[in-house]
């Protein structure tokens, strides 16, 4: 006989299991599961108790008991002391950043302690539109996960007049995706808060679409000046909390703060500063969350939520609280707290086995065990073997302008001024730099005398077919080019390279697969990361593809490119300051006006 799908579904909803959980929990009746020999890590009382066991019936918790309480018939569990705590929450990320499908990002997810998380789809939206965000619903009911839907809100991130996208969610779309999906429970992060801010009637159309369905509105806004102004517009979170002042500017102003925790060396590292707000200036972490944002398929394995909340405890959080901020904190934020985030009864058996540095062990998944030693068992293999299949318009979303026009501009006969990109780590902002331009005898000897490399972002949705070129300085470049079609927010493509061939060379390597991300070296693609699906994801599984971004990573950096490749997917993200390119060109941010790239000296 098939086992049933081993994803949320198959646990049965608490109101037709009241009866036997309360008869279980009562000694009435025999549970399923016993895990005993446990420490409870508790997220309600934030702290660990002693010899406890827990009782498992149906896929749920029905209750948590003194060691040795059930002595009759059940499947038991012995986990010698170590710590029982609930499966992490993740309230806020973006599947597509990981470049895999959801079913296979459940793998990492799992492994790493993480049962349920809260997605903005908002990639696949400004690519395929509606019909994307529904392709990865139904991918995210076949994940052994818990997957629910923050609506994308703000497809595409500016107007028309600044970008091209595939898609364009208006507030009429949004409330119907609302209406069609019972996990869409909130409405995902509202990049455009310049808009926002001003008071633009589309902007607020969106907000008012989930306001009225009682549906909360995640946000994302960059500078003290804005905060109130966006919290007054309905706003009550946001992961963009990039320092401790501004992370207290919006507590006081009543938004949840998810605490964004990232590899080091990428723009998603702000918790150090940001958890400064409780450390330094004496906030209450009650309504401080954890959670990653984007991660690569590489960086989803090794660094996990798990990973995020011991940065949280090595910057002197306690662990019950850290663990707490990790998953109890964001099923709260949702309303989801009856259901996961804690070990009361009636709450679902997502249970994880930690070590007492908070390295997950072991993972129960709606009472069965899907992780054991840190490797998926066979019910999660089995699981996995039977990923959702995205239909085929998913997989010819690159219609690239044929023949394709120059990807570098003509050089300038004299002296002139370039509105320059400098580039600096980590990545997320960019500054806008004036520089005098005084051309070489050809773009070569120019681009080294002035520490340029070129620019390029080509519309790749079959609508205008433009290309628009700039100059990026400090961004290391020293040969080749690189390439991506994961050009943040629109998704277009975007190329850097020190001369056009190199750039074409990386730009139809990453046409004939469909999408992906390339380092190009001499004329020869030296990395690739394919990614058909929608140019944002491939069909393969997370670990084939975490194998892929190392060798990208490294050829990366060989190439010497000095922010790292996610930075670069935001170069075109053209909401946050100073300065962005899209494939209409160069745009200040947050003035909201577009400048050309040579101006006269």
């Amino acid at each position: 006989m098939t086992a049933k799908p081993l994803n949320r579904f198959s646990v049965a909803p608490l109101s037709g299991m009241t009866r036997r959980l309360a008869d279980v929990a009562a000694g009435r009746a025999a549970p399923d599961l016993v895990i005993t020999g446990a420490r409870i890590l508790s997220t309600y009382s934030e702290r660990i108790l002693p010899d406890r066991e827990v009782w498992v019936a149906g896929g749920r918790i029905a209750a948590v008991k003194p060691a040795g309480s059930h002595v009759g018939d059940a499947l038991r569990t012995d986990v010698r002391g170590g710590l029982i705590a609930p499966g992490l929450v993740d309230p806020h990320l973006h599947i597509e950043s990981s470049m895999v499908t959801a079913c296979a990002y459940a793998e990492a997810a799992l492994v790493n302690g993480t049962t349920s998380i809260v997605c903005d789809s908002h990639e696949i939206g400004n690519v395929l539109d509606v019909n994307g965000v529904a392709w990865m619903l139904e991918d995210a009911r076949e994940a052994p996960l818990n997957i629910f839907l923050t609506v994308p809100s703000t497809v595409p991130a500016t107007t028309p007049e600044f970008e091209t996208a595939g898609g364009d969610l208006t507030a009429e779309k949004i409330a119907a995706l609302f209406d069609a999906w019972p996990e869409a429970i909130g409405l995902g992060e509202k990049m455009d808060f310049v808009a926002v801010a001003a008071g633009d009637e589309r902007a607020h159309s969106i907000i008012r679409a989930a306001l009225e369905r009682g549906r909360p509105v995640s946000g994302h806004v960059y500078g003290r000046d804005f905060v109130a102004a966006y919290a007054a517009s309905g706003v009550t979170d946001t992961h963009e909390a990039i320092d401790a002042d501004i992370a207290d500017d919006l507590l006081e102003a009543g938004l949840w703060i998810f605490l964004r925790g990232g590899p080091p060396t990428t723009p998603w590292h702000s918790l150090p500063k940001a958890i400064g707000t409780v450390t330094e200036y004496g906030a209450a972490w009650k309504r401080v969350c954890a959670c990653t944002d984007d991660r690569d398929a590489d960086d989803l394995i090794a660094f996990g939520l798990d990973w995020v909340v011991r940065e949280a405890v090595a910057r002197g959080i306690p662990k019950p609280a850290a663990w707490a901020m990790g998953s109890l904190h964001g099923a709260t934020r949702y309303g989801l707290d009856g259901e996961i985030g804690g070990l009361g009864g009636g709450r679902r058996a997502d249970l994880v086995l930690l070590d007492d540095d908070l390295v997950p062990q072991a993972t129960w998944y709606g009472g069965e065990l899907v992780v054991e030693d840190r490797k998926p068992t066979a019910r999660l293999e089995q699981a996995l073997a039977r990923p959702y299949r995205y239909p085929a318009p998913a997989y010819a979303t690159m219609r690239l302008p044929d023949p394709l026009p120059p990807l570098i501009p003509a050089l300038p006969p004299g002296p002139c001024i370039v509105n320059a990109i400098r580039t600096t780590l980590p990545g997320i902002e960019l500054t806008h730099e004036r520089l005098a331009l005084t051309p070489g005898a050809g773009w070569p000897e120019t681009l080294a005398a002035h520490g340029l490399c070129h620019v390029a972002v080509i519309e790749r949705h079959g609508r205008s077919g433009g290309v628009a070129h700039g100059l990026l300085s400090a961004f290391g470049l020293t040969r080749g080019a690189v390439a991506s079609s994961v050009g943040h927010d629109s998704h277009n493509v975007i190329v850097a390279g020190l001369d056009e061939a190199d750039m074409r060379v990386a730009l139809r390597a990453i046409a004939a697969q469909g999408g992906g991300v390339c380092v190009v070296e001499a004329g020869e693609v030296v990395a690739l990361v394919p990614l058909p699906v929608a140019g944002l994801l491939s069909d393969k599984r997370v670990g084939a593809v975490a194998e892929e971004m190392k060798a990208l990573k490294a050829a990366w950096e060989r190439a010497g490119c000095s922010i790292p490749y996610m930075g670069f997917n935001l170069i075109p993200l053209s909401v946050i300051p100073q300065i962005r390119i899209t494939d209409k060109g160069l745009v200040l941010v947050p003035e909201t006006v577009q400048v050309p790239l040579f101006e006269a000296a």
